[in-house]
């Protein structure tokens, strides 16, 4: 992938719907995963979904936003696939 392009993140997967699951099986594999939203952001407009990761397999922490539940989790999964750990979804 290009410096600077970000991959499409297909917003009718389905993700959010999985995501209670998503975490589950990421501890399973020793990873320490979070999903938050932050009113202050949501707010002022800004992407107020975080998803952050670390442990694990992964090497060193990993961090998604998005402005809904589903381009963030959507952006979680691409991230993670990057960094090596392909979530079952």
């Amino acid at each position: 992938m290009a410096m600077g392009r970000r991959p499409k993140v297909d917003l009718d997967s389905g993700v959010e719907d999985a995501t209670t699951l998503i975490l589950e099986w990421l501890g399973e594999q020793g990873v320490g995963p979070m999903v938050r939203v932050d009113a202050e952001r949501m707010r002022d407009g800004q992407p107020a979904w975080t998803f952050a990761a670390s442990g694990g397999p992964l090497d060193g922490g990993m961090r998604a936003d998005g402005a809904s539940a589903a381009e963030c989790m959507g952006r979680a999964l691409l991230g993670l696939r990057e960094a090596g750990l392909v979530v079952p979804f």
